[in-house]
């Protein structure tokens, strides 16, 4: 099970950090990645960290976003950075067994979301 925090309204310029929760598994042996569901838009992925601590982002995020796992916690983060209107929507963590993190399509256990505002 996979359970998101953190989402919350803030202006542009803003910061916030999401967190992503994971029972009934280790999430340190899980491809790891944040969704996010902008409006009028499919689901897009933004962030993935891989086995090794590396990371893969979408160009829209790159600069601004951080993914990172904290093994102790069996959580994985999402800081964001000058966050955007354009950021607002639906974001959700999700977990695939694979080897190729960075391939979006594999996911396949997702949390229920949670929602980030930003506004102008």
């Amino acid at each position: 099970q996979l359970v998101e925090s953190g989402g919350e309204s803030v202006q542009a310029g803003g910061s916030m950090t999401l967190s992503c929760a994971a029972s009934g598994y280790t999430a340190d042996k899980y491809c790891m990645g944040w969704f996010r569901q902008i409006p009028g838009k499919e689901r897009e992925g933004v962030a993935a960290v891989n086995y090794d601590g590396s990371a893969t982002y979408a160009d829209s995020v790159k600069g601004r976003f951080t993914i990172s796992r904290d093994s102790a916690k069996n959580t994985v983060f999402l800081e964001m950075y000058g966050l955007e209107p354009g950021d607002t929507g639906m974001y959700y963590c999700a977990a695939h067994s694979g080897t190729l993190c960075s391939d979006w399509t594999r996911y396949r256990t997702w949390g229920q979301g949670t929602q980030v505002t930003v506004s102008s």
